[in-house]
């Protein structure tokens, strides 16, 4: 029953309340939760984070040194970037205390001597928003960003400032523009079997709606599509290269399909298949079974499949409260992947626990597979990444 606190107030500062609720919980319990936790609260929102492939162990320190790619997602008239950050993680041998909580900044653990342990340490001007952003594995040095537009740029971040030049006057000055949409999308995904090939997708439901270039084939400072498909009834959402199979893709999209396609036979998809009943936001290959595609969705799930037949989903997990926006494979365990949405949540699962029996207290909980809840943001997360370098480490940005 609604307090006459609650009855006073309107609905979006009920809402307002019950999250700010959740998160002291969540901050009271988050030392019990965790091995390390780290929050930094961004000057603006980043709709995106990609983690780089290396990681510095500097001596006689009691951390190590990963780095992440951000963006900014501004008000209007402010400018936006493209953020590199250092993080500074705590090596097992640290003194971590994760009940340390800055109220300035809203943010919570610490370690040693460490004062900034998540440092913006380069800030490249951005033509609007960064819708996304994701490093080449195979080149970390240049990174893909989805923009406002319909071109998709390259930067080559040693080759820009720390800080933007001021007298530059804020132009936005990319290595590459890549060319073939007409509008602006969000997937984005770098081979990880060939180098320098990059697919992305749009709005723009047309035959340009998915592009793929070979980055570096080809010199100057535009490089057209190197081939586009189309074969969605709708916009597509996201778009990932296959972990086994270099002319495989996927892709999914606001007309509830998932497509697989093979480069090889031309521009029309392979296989499809549907299995939610909204929107399909997200998808991504398993890196050690060439089998296995998960799929997130608008309608509050996440869907598993076997590529070879995908007439309905293996598994369906539930536990989400809104659309899902992401999701993505560890890369260091075969079973375990992990899911972000409009619910504030980051959720671990774990396939290998599908049917495992539980008590009535336990599936309360939620179901077997169900691994981990992480509740520590108070808005929609917009991205979630594994950290390349270390086992049960993610990184999540939201609004």
């Amino acid at each position: 029953m609604a307090s006459k606190e609650d009855e006073d107030m309107g609905g979006e500062e009920v809402e307002e309340k019950v999250i700010n609720e959740e998160y002291k919980i969540w901050k009271k319990n988050a030392p019990f939760l965790y091995d390390v936790v780290m929050t930094h609260a961004l000057e603006w929102p980043s709709l995106t984070v990609s983690w780089f492939p290396d990681v510095t162990s500097p001596p006689n320190k009691d951390y190590t040194i990963q780095r992440v790619i951000l963006g900014t997602h501004t008000s209007e008239g402010e400018p936006n970037y493209l953020m590199r950050a250092n993080i500074y993680f705590p090596t097992p041998e640290a003194n971590v205390d994760i009940r340390k909580y800055d109220d300035q900044r809203g943010e919570v653990g610490g370690f040693g001597t460490v004062c900034e342990k998540i440092e913006i340490v380069q800030k490249i001007t951005h033509q609007g928003e960064v819708n996304r952003a994701r490093v080449m594995p195979q080149n970390p040095v240049l990174i893909a960003t989805k923009t406002i537009t319909s071109d998709v740029f390259v930067f080559d971040y040693t080759k820009h400032e720390s800080i933007p030049n001021p007298d530059w006057g804020g132009k936005c000055t990319p290595n590459l523009v890549l060319k073939g949409h007409s509008k602006e999308g969000y997937g984005l995904n770098w081979s990880t079997l060939k180098e320098g090939r990059l697919i992305s997708c749009s709005d723009d439901k047309s035959a340009t709606s998915i592009c793929m270039w070979d980055v570096g084939a080809k010199g100057g400072s535009t490089q057209n599509a190197t081939m586009s498909f189309n074969g969605h009834d709708d916009i597509v959402e996201d778009v990932a290269w296959h972990m086994h199979h270099e002319d495989f893709f996927g892709s999914v999209g606001d007309d509830k399909k998932l497509c697989i396609w093979d480069i090889r036979n031309g521009t029309k998809p392979a296989h499809k298949g549907e299995g939610h009943t909204a929107e399909v936001n997200c998808l991504a290959f398993n890196p050690n079974c060439e089998f296995l595609v998960a799929t997130g969705s608008a309608d509050k799930t996440v869907a598993l499949w076997d590529m070879r037949s995908l007439n309905s989903p293996l598994h369906v997990f539930e536990s989400h409260t809104d659309e899902v926006f992401q999701v993505q494979w560890s890369p260091h365990f075969e079973t375990v992947l992990a899911s972000c949405g409009s619910d504030r949540r980051v959720n671990v699962w774990d396939v290998s626990r599908i049917g495992e029996e539980q008590t009535a207290e336990d599936a309360e909980d939620g179901p077997p597979e169900l691994l981990f809840i992480h509740g520590g943001h108070t808005s929609k997360v917009s991205d979630m990444a594994w950290c390349p370098n270390a086992p049960w480490v993610i990184g999540s940005v939201a609004e």
